[in-house]
């Protein structure tokens, strides 16, 4: 695998070698020693996976401690733009977002690690499955609103599709007003 550090410490871009031949393909999705290597995460506890029509916006979701996830991000089919926001506050990049294009064609995953915020815009039908390193805890999910102009992040569309719960998310500066963004 080919491996992008990024801007934003942890966070990695892993772009897969995929043998293509009359039949099909194949590439490696996970590989325990590398991830070791990497300093990654290597046992993850829930896998998730969800179907968005094209234009659909979902996040910026996160769990607060003790339930913080990391995920390995990736898409089946289609083509998303993933967006993860640094949410750990002794960072030097709190406040900042990196953003990707998952592209099946290509089969590139992401490891967003603990304490960042993440969401993604469907660009085509596409199906979207991630690894996490903590189970999915109701009472400690949260999220920032995925237009705040705070952050200004170009989702790369108009009007996305985005559910009631996602569109009364708070801003980074409600969650964090001590924090300078």
């Amino acid at each position: 695998m080919q491996v992008r550090h990024t801007s934003l410490e942890g966070l990695i871009e892993l772009i897969p070698r995929v043998f293509e031949d009359e039949r099909g393909s194949f590439f490696e999705s996970y590989n325990k020693p590398l991830f070791s290597s990497l300093g990654l995460p290597v046992e993850f506890v829930q896998d998730n996976q969800s179907f968005s029509v094209k234009g659909v916006l979902r996040g910026l979701h996160f769990q607060r401690e003790p339930f913080a996830q990391g995920k390995l991000v990736r898409v089946i089919a289609g083509q998303v733009l993933d967006v993860a926001v640094d949410l750990r506050e002794d960072s030097p990049t709190f406040g900042q977002y990196e953003a990707f294009l998952l592209d099946a064609k290509i089969n590139n995953i992401v490891y967003i690690p603990e304490g960042f915020a993440h969401g993604f815009v469907a660009l085509e039908d596409s199906i979207f499955s991630y690894k996490c390193t903590n189970v999915y805890n109701k009472a400690a999910e949260s999220g920032i609103i995925w237009n705040d102009p705070d952050l200004n992040i170009d989702w790369g569309i108009e009007n996305p599709i985005v559910s009631e719960k996602d569109q009364v998310l708070p801003s980074l500066r409600v969650l964090y007003p001590h924090m300078p963004v």
